[in-house]
């Protein structure tokens, strides 16, 4: 009989079993004890989900829901749940997942002409509940790809069923939970009864699914109204409208047809209108407001946004001058580090508050400075050579990641700020 070796990380342990074994068969035999229970593992550093078949020679960790990729497949399933449930109280309404909001998910039911209520949820949840009772296994299931459109239109699931049929592969794979059919992009538990701790709550004028804190399963994640955040995701969405690319859908049809330059124009051009209209705010209140703070998560486009910023105020008569706070990091022997022993960048520590505030009042003062500009090869702040004086209809634009950190600039009245959030 052909064998294979199985080296699990959790327990250290090397053990050898036949070919064609699954996670969930030898996942007792470790004897591996985590806080929550085994949900599915990583084969070779790749999530697996406990059905995987071994064939050959593989190291295997076992994760619960606190791993991340376990939230990720907990969450996932409970997604299906929700869609289940909702196809059968509304069976002509689409649930819509739109967006990760308060610690949740923000859903849509499109098509249920009226605002979502108390006893819609109510109902919702019942029917999650059965479902989570019944202990309904999760099937992963190859098709024809033909087939697995066909499954997905029946199912109302008419987006994907585009993608489907988009990809150009002969064979798809979808889930099935019973009679329901889906496909979330990434693997699942291997049942509902694994999906016990959850909640829906009334959220604007859809709902938001509640999911647990993965330090503490037992508890749901706090959650809280985010009146800007979520006004600026609705106009995320009225946007995809005006393009016409609300799904990826859509965006492969238009791409197809020779459209996407459209698409382009049109997006830069969304963009570069709603910067003319934060600069024509920052100009009504130019009286006041000496400094624009942008801030915003690595990679969001800052220093674009700013530069773009600086050519709109220009056009309003303003006199923008750009100072980035990635200049006035501290040199790299005094910077902290986090709980892995990496430099944390991201913590307030990271920069000269001090110096950046000094040259600030210098600045305000009307005052010359000669701007810092830090070298990241040797992990210093090194004089730039570039000196700066505000004059009248100056405007200081301040970049970087704590730009609306209330310990960057705590000496200034916030009434002379302007705070972006990218």
């Amino acid at each position: 009989m052909n064998t294979i070796d199985i080296y699990c990380v959790n327990s250290g342990e090397k053990r050898i079993y036949p070919l064609g074994v699954t996670l969930m068969e030898i996942k007792d035999d470790f004897k591996v004890k985590l806080n929550n229970p085994i949900i599915g593992a990583l084969v070779n550093n790749k999530v697996k989900e406990l059905s995987f078949v071994f064939v050959k020679n593989k190291k295997v960790e076992f994760i619960d829901y606190s791993h991340p990729d376990g939230l990720r497949l907990y969450v996932r399933s409970l997604f299906f749940i929700l869609y289940a449930a909702v196809r059968e109280i509304f069976p002509q309404v689409k649930l819509k997942m739109m967006h990760g909001i308060s610690r949740g998910y923000y859903c849509e039911l499109a098509g249920l002409e009226r605002p979502v209520n108390a006893k819609d949820i109510t109902a919702i949840k019942r029917e999650m509940q059965k479902l989570v009772e019944k202990d309904i296994p999760f099937e992963k299931i190859g098709l024809p790809t033909e087939e697995a459109v066909e499954i997905c239109n029946n199912q109302n699931l008419r987006y994907k069923a585009k993608l489907f049929s988009q990809q150009g592969a002969m064979f798809s794979y979808l889930y099935f939970m019973g009679e329901k059919a889906n496909y979330f992009y990434g693997h699942q538990v291997p049942s509902t009864g694994y999906v016990q701790v959850y909640d829906l709550v009334p959220y604007y004028d859809g709902l938001l699914l509640r999911i647990p804190n993965p330090k503490k399963f037992t508890e749901l994640q706090p959650y809280s109204k985010h009146d800007k955040l979520f006004g600026i995701f609705q106009e995320h969405k009225d946007w995809a409208e005006i393009l016409n690319v609300p799904n990826v859908a859509n965006l492969n049809e238009n791409t197809l047809n020779g459209l996407s330059g459209d698409i382009m124009k049109i997006s830069e051009a969304l963009h570069e209108k709603k910067i003319a209209e934060i600069a024509n705010l920052i100009n009504d209140c130019r009286d006041k407001v000496k400094i624009v703070l942008i801030a915003g998560p690595s990679a969001s486009g800052k220093t674009t946004f700013s530069k773009r910023l600086m050519v709109q105020l220009a056009v309003n008569g303003l006199k923008p001058i750009m100072i980035s706070l990635d200049d006035y990091f501290v040199d790299r022997e005094k910077t902290l580090k986090d709980e892995n022993g990496e430099f944390d960048f991201e913590a307030i520590e990271a920069i000269d508050v001090d110096a950046f505030n000094q040259q600030l009042n210098q600045l305000l003062k009307g005052e010359t400075i000669e701007l810092p500009k830090f070298n990241f090869a040797l992990g210093q702040k090194l004089p730039s050579g570039k000196k700066l004086q505000l004059g009248p209809g100056s405007i200081l634009i301040v970049e970087g990641i704590h730009g609306m950190n209330p310990g960057l600039i705590p000496h200034i009245k916030p009434e002379n700020t302007f705070k972006i959030f990218l």
